[in-house]
């Protein structure tokens, strides 16, 4: 089974490459984030081009924001939208998805960005996470918990710490929140792969962050001990991130049982430019500020 997670930024914006990227690389689940479409207008949208496909379709959409979508041509069964308990801003959004999908409990999560540190948003995210965290946990052994965590796990995950300095996504509450998810027996599959690779899956629009690959590995595969188990190949699509009206999120492919493309990770294709050094480059914000 080829599972694979994106968030789309916009899933209307992003027609002309997704469905192309579904008939290339043949993916059986797909977890979608920040689809930004309400579950009417994603079916209106979509739903005859995914059906063709083979697809059965889980939504949990709003209008304009946020939104989490489930694709699956494996079986999608006891559907559950959002998540018990979790704390609205102020009301609740539509963040989370599972079903379960050839016997593997999916969770399709865009956890909430969390903006400035110590904000009320910041705490909401903590609150979320908690939350995602207890309903895994009563959830059953076969588990994957995908999607955009809006965390990097460590330092090697961002082009460069100094950068993010002050800056959401890598404090240690958000980190622990993390840590303590993945303490329910999950592992990061693709960072197991590929312990020392540098691996990234979204890059900012701006300042050329993507063609000088000054990135962060937000994007995350978490899946439980009879899942990883399963895993032949774990990779970030970087070709979908290239071109031409691209998402600025990478798709993040995990091959179980088999892998068609045999084990092509971590990135694919590898970017073309340098490694930044330390203290070379700046986060894009931090232009305007004082």
């Amino acid at each position: 089974m080829r599972l694979a997670t994106w968030n789309v930024n916009s899933v209307k914006q992003r027609v002309p490459r997704l469905l192309p990227w579904l008939d290339q690389r043949q993916p059986d689940v797909v977890c979608l984030q920040e689809t930004k479409l309400a579950d009417a207008a994603f079916t209106e949208l979509l739903g005859e081009e995914l059906a063709g496909r083979g697809y059965a379709v889980a939504l949990h959409g709003e209008v304009q924001w946020n939104g989490v979508a489930i694709l699956s041509r494996v079986g999608l069964d006891d559907v559950v939208p959002g998540l018990a308990g979790a704390p609205g801003f102020p009301r609740p959004e539509a963040r989370a998805l599972s079903a379960t999908c050839d016997g593997i409990r999916v969770y399709s999560v865009y956890v909430p960005n969390g903006r400035v540190p110590d904000s009320d948003h910041y705490h909401y995210k903590l609150a979320w996470l908690a939350a995602l965290r207890d309903e895994v946990a009563a959830g059953p052994d076969a588990a994957i918990v995908c999607g955009d965590m809006n965390i990097a796990p460590t330092d090697a995950d961002v082009f460069d710490p100094e950068a993010y300095i002050g800056q959401t996504h890598v404090t240690p509450p958000e980190r622990a929140a993390l840590a303590e998810l993945e303490a329910l027996g999950l592992r990061d599959v693709v960072r197991d792969r590929w312990p020392a690779e540098r691996v990234f899956t979204y890059w900012d629009y701006r300042a050329g962050m993507f063609h000088r690959d000054l990135g962060m590995r937000i994007d995350l595969v978490l899946a439980s001990a009879p899942v990883a188990g399963r895993v032949r190949a774990a990779w970030v699509d970087r070709h979908a991130r290239k071109g031409s009206g691209p998402s600025d999120h990478a798709p993040v492919i995990i091959d179980l049982d088999e892998a068609p493309d045999g084990d092509i990770g971590p990135v694919v294709p590898p970017p073309s430019a340098p490694s930044a050094t330390r203290g070379s480059a700046e986060l894009p914000q931090s232009r305007s500020e004082p």
